[in-house]
């Protein structure tokens, strides 16, 4: 959904926005899986983290459970997350959302590196292991009465944000798994958005191509899955000059995919929040 608002209307922030690479050797969460954080407590986030886990052909990570919600979206390869008795092969884009506190675990299917993006709804997440049922059931979609939820990336409706900004919603808050909502986006070469605000915290991942981040005056430039935390009620923009394709993966720090359309003057720093211009 998106609403306008002028620029005196836009409130101002104290938090800057933050452009993290994925950079160092990461964190092993076991043999063969190794954890690249993107947005967190440690960059100033607000109930919000992303990263992205390499799991080699072969690992897996052991089953466990968050105090908050999980999504995850496969960039690269083939998984298979199982939660509590259920086990779905998930493939490129396919997008898993599971509710606090479920059990869950996930294994690389194929013969080569598989990369998950993951979002949590805290800064913190934290993480513990525990046990799964033995012999669970393989499954395309989760049946009635299961805490989790499952997107197809074929599946998933998609609609246009702006001329050439193709979305589509892969995850959103519901009963159990509140706090996040995100999907993927696809822009073509010179495509954009209307300068936003959100009344959350937003991670923003170029997962293909290149792409130009406008933030409230400062631009920068993004690829190779490196991430934009833009903070809440800062406004910002993303736009593609080059002349291929650009795919993102964003997500919210609230239930719904709410967007508040304010004037470009904000994003490129001709007027300020709060202004009469």
């Amino acid at each position: 959904m998106s609403r306008t608002a002028s620029p005196a209307a836009t409130a101002a922030t104290n938090r800057r926005e933050r452009m993290n690479p994925i950079a160092g050797p990461g964190q092993a969460l076991g043999p063969g899986v190794v954890l690249h954080g993107l947005v967190g407590a440690e960059c100033g986030a607000v109930d919000l983290a992303t990263g992205i886990a390499t799991v080699a052909a072969g690992a897996g990570m052991p089953a466990h459970t968050h105090p908050c919600t999980e999504a995850m979206v496969v960039l690269e390869g083939e998984v298979v997350a199982t939660v509590e008795g259920r086990r779905y092969r998930l493939r490129q884009y396919d997008a898993l959302h599971v509710p606090p506190g479920v059990a869950h675990a996930v294994e690389n299917a194929g013969s080569t590196a598989a990369r998950v993006f993951a979002a949590f709804a805290s800064a913190t997440p934290g993480r513990d292991l525990v046990s799964l049922p033995d012999s669970p059931v393989d499954s395309d979609a989760p049946p009635p009465g299961a805490p989790e939820r499952l997107a197809r990336f074929d599946g998933v409706a998609r609609y246009d944000l702006a001329d050439g900004a193709d979305f589509r919603d892969l995850f959103q808050g519901f009963a159990g798994c509140e706090g996040i909502c995100g999907g993927y986006a696809l822009f073509e070469p010179g495509k954009s958005l209307p300068c936003h605000t959100h009344d959350y915290d937003e991670s923003i991942s170029i997962i293909v191509g290149e792409a130009v981040c406008q933030v409230a005056g400062n631009e920068y430039t993004l690829f190779g899955c490196e991430t934009a935390l833009v903070p809440k009620g800062r406004p910002h923009r993303f736009i593609n000059r080059s002349d291929r394709p650009m795919a993102m993966i964003w997500v919210y720090a609230g239930n719904t995919p709410d967007r508040v359309i304010v004037d470009q003057c904000l994003c490129d720093g001709a007027c300020a929040p709060g202004s009469s211009s």
